[in-house]
């Protein structure tokens, strides 16, 4: 299907007023910041909604100008925004990206600081996938624990191979799940899909990491860092050492820090970090956990909360409180 042809699809929520579409749209997405932009017009709009928890997609048609924005409570997914008429412009700091039909965006909502539609009328799918799928599959690809931003390029032009190939995949799960398709009521085919999709992304879409991809392809990981890499995981959650990485994988320490800087591109010592401040966000993430901050600081090894705190915000762009708060605000919202 064409980016420019519009789609008929059965509104979950429609209206006349902005009042209510950020009401409606807050009672459905989790609480997010909004506004009206351009000069007044009559308002009409209505939007789709369907998701399965893990995939969301919102296919929305719009008579006037609006911006919206993460707020320090909004869950954390990756944004695939497909417009049919109309534009999105994307704002990343001082950049501004413009996405229109010929042009597919991806962000991490979080990393966005807004997302301004425009263009009337404006009609668009936006595809949302859980920012958890994406850590993992990364952190799969890799081998190693995704900390900090993934930096994705923000546009793919849809006339080049790789832009194919993620329009069609991205398309053949809108039309899946638009109008409660059946893609809503096959659990397992969404996870193949989106599990699909995450690899896609990741190894045809440059990103901060496509380097380390690179040279996986070429230098496969030898069987003393796969072992060093296999402790750490069994024992993540013990006080090991340096030493007791080396002697499990037969190794100098030496031997140890030099394989882990060629293979992946840092210290055993700071890849065993990154582990753990994963660990530590995956209970954060738990509305279920009901530890203490500092009792989790302390499972997973780091004795100074201060410092840990710090790491944690340079790793994930929040504090540790934020991601507890963003997790206590879904599970009472019931997302």
């Amino acid at each position: 299907m064409p980016e420019n042809t519009p789609v008929d699809f059965s509104p979950s929520f429609e209206g006349s007023t902005f009042e209510y579409m950020v009401e409606a749209f807050t009672g459905s997405f989790g609480p997010f910041d909004a506004w009206r932009t351009g000069r007044e017009q009559a308002i009409s709009w209505k939007t789709g909604f369907w998701t399965d928890g893990t995939l969301s997609l919102v296919s929305g048609q719009y008579s006037y100008e609006w911006s919206v924005k993460a707020a320090p409570e909004t869950a954390e997914w990756l944004s695939v925004i497909l417009v049919r008429s109309g534009a999105i412009d994307l704002a990343l700091g001082r950049t501004v990206i413009e996405g229109t039909a010929g042009r597919l965006l991806l962000v991490n909502n979080r990393e966005a600081d807004r997302f301004s539609v425009r263009g009337t009328p404006h009609q668009s799918d936006v595809l949302r996938l859980d920012w958890k799928v994406i850590a993992q599959t990364a952190a799969a690809i890799l081998e190693t624990p995704l900390i900090g931003t993934l930096r994705l390029a923000p546009t793919i032009d849809l006339s080049t191979p790789a832009g194919q190939l993620v329009r069609g995949l991205a398309q053949t799960i809108i039309n899946g799940v638009r109008n409660n398709g059946p893609l809503i009521h096959s659990p397992i085919a969404v996870s193949h899909l989106t599990q699909a999709f995450a690899n896609l992304v990741l190894r045809s879409i440059p990103h901060r990491f496509s380097h380390l991809l690179e040279r996986k392809v070429h230098l496969p990981a030898p069987r003393h860092i796969r072992c060093a890499v296999e402790f750490m995981h069994a024992n993540v959650g013990e006080p090991i050492t340096m030493q007791n990485v080396a002697e499990a994988s037969g190794v100098s320490i030496r031997a140890l820090e030099g394989g882990f800087r060629t293979f992946k591109g840092t210290t055993p010592s700071a890849y065993l970090r990154a582990m753990r401040l994963r660990a530590a966000r995956e209970d954060l993430l738990d509305p279920s956990n009901r530890q203490l901050l500092r009792d989790i600081c302390l499972k997973w090894g780091f004795f100074h909360f201060g410092r840990f705190a710090a790491s944690y915000r340079t790793a994930f762009g929040e504090t540790p409180s934020e991601t507890r708060r963003r997790s206590n605000g879904e599970r009472m919202s019931g997302l």
